[in-house]
């Protein structure tokens, strides 16, 4: 297995070196040369392993044996060791049509941990392999930092700093990252919001000066690892509600900002998984929404939400749903991307849309109907959703059609939400591991939306 870029101007890599080089070099992303199709007698004979079998059958279709498998094994066994239930992502019913798959029980309470634990463990692994030291750069809108930050804090060979928009995630998501005092973990709080911070990371990666000489590694969803270890829980949720001889296709609904965690689910729809319909939920910075609707790809207003994770108007992964959309071109990519830079907006044709919209539904949920659900299914359910959630649950009324079977995602435990829950006048028990981060100092540093400000801080923290 080969690995390329969207945009054709890098030298085709093996999975480690994929891994290492996050945003390729040539300012694309990484995506597999050819996808691996799984039989549907593989996925019937996938239906007894447990998550961490599963996660190494569909691991070993991507890693050119570069890694030895009981080294793998040993790897995801630390990385799911911390989850608190065996299942790591177990499947809840709510009724004959809809399950809810909890992507919340790693260490941080988010669906980030999935990927995030097995990238640590990575990292740490080729660290010790390679004798080399790391430096892990990324943005986020609130849980891909805490989980990454719980993935390498104290790790030898590792230093990380994550950039979050200054007081614009919830206060559970900046204490995850803010209370932890190692001495590789740097956080900055940036004025501005997540966009600002991601365009940041962008443009240091794309300096392949500055990235070489720090080591610069991607933990956001630019990187490929991320993806591949998110499409694992799609096959999971599949296989187990599909226990019988019959493998129908179902709909997945997945609350989406950066079009990561979506665009998982297109790669094991394009591996062999039976997907009915792909749904995007979003909040009201609704541009994925808009795109599929419209043909028109345009960064809008940005509008703070009780959903900030979702809170994002430029979604990184696009690209990789663009490159396959456009048949694998990368001179057609690479095209569309600098419109985009140059114009703002991307618009495909009439005739192109209904490719896209053969590929996934969309739906844009507002705050009042975020509330709305979370009210209605605390009350006819008795199940607290988190705001992302009831996102996801509104997209998925809106979309699915009657008859059909629909896993949503629960991105993560309400109690990361708590400002939105009690807004509908819910009060809830906070896990203890939540509870005890209120007692605990904070360790973070706000900046200015500056890049010569950020780099000054990267810099010093690089040469402690």
């Amino acid at each position: 297995m080969q690995y390329i870029s969207t945009r054709g101007r890098v030298e085709a890599k093996g999975f480690i070196d994929t891994v290492l080089m996050g945003l390729a070099d040539d300012g694309g992303l990484m995506v597999p040369a050819e996808i691996p199709v799984v039989a549907e007698a593989t996925l019937q004979k996938w239906k007894t392993l447990s998550y961490e079998e599963l996660f190494l059958e569909i691991f070993s279709l991507y890693i050119n044996d570069e890694i030895p498998i009981e080294e793998l094994r040993q790897l995801v066994s630390r990385s799911y060791s911390s989850f608190r239930t065996p299942e790591v992502t177990p499947v809840h019913q709510l009724n004959d049509s809809l399950y809810i798959l909890e992507l919340f029980h790693g260490p941080t309470f988010a669906f980030k941990d999935v990927a995030l634990q097995f990238m640590g463990e990575f990292y740490s692994y080729i660290s010790k392999k390679q004798n080399k030291i790391i430096h892990i750069l990324g943005a986020t809108s609130g849980d891909t930092g805490a989980a990454a930050i719980q993935g390498v804090r104290g790790k030898e060979g590792i230093k990380i700093c994550i950039l979050h928009p200054h007081q614009k995630v919830s206060k559970v998501q900046e204490l995850q990252m803010t209370t932890v005092d190692d001495e590789n973990v740097l956080n900055l709080s940036v004025k501005g919001n997540f966009d600002d911070c991601q365009r940041v990371i962008k443009e240091l990666f794309a300096d392949l000066d500055f990235k070489g000489k720090y080591h610069l590694r991607a933990i956001n969803s630019i990187n490929f690892v991320r993806i591949l270890a998110q499409t694992v829980y799609y096959f999971y949720a599949y296989l187990q509600i599909n226990k019988g001889d019959q493998l129908p296709k179902i709909n997945f609904c997945v609350p989406s900002g950066n079009f990561g965690n979506i665009f998982s689910g297109y790669l094991a729809k394009r591996m062999g998984l039976p997907v009915n319909k792909l749904i995007i939920a979003t909040n009201e910075n609704n541009i994925l929404e808009r795109f599929v609707k419209t043909g028109e790809y345009k960064p809008g207003e940005f509008k703070s939400t009780h959903s900030p994770s979702m809170d994002i108007q430029v979604a990184s992964n696009f690209e990789r749903y663009l490159y396959y959309f456009l048949g694998e071109d990368t001179a057609k990519v690479s095209a569309y991307m600098q419109d985009l830079q140059q114009n703002g907006k991307i618009t495909v044709s009439q005739e192109d849309l209904a490719k896209v919209q053969q590929d996934f539904a969309a739906y844009g949920a507002s705050n009042e109907q975020c509330l709305e659900v979370i009210e209605e299914y605390k009350k006819t359910y008795d199940y607290l959703l988190d705001p992302h959630t009831a996102c996801g649950i509104a997209a998925c009324k809106a979309q699915a059609s009657e008859g059909e079977v629909t896993v949503t995602f629960a991105t993560a435990h309400p109690a990361k939400f708590d400002e939105a829950i009690r807004l509908v006048g819910i009060t809830q028990q906070f896990p203890p591991q939540i509870e005890h981060l209120f007692t605990l100092p904070q360790h973070q540093k706000v900046v200015e939306h500056d890049k010569a400000e950020i780099v000054r801080e990267l810099e010093a923290f690089y040469k402690l």
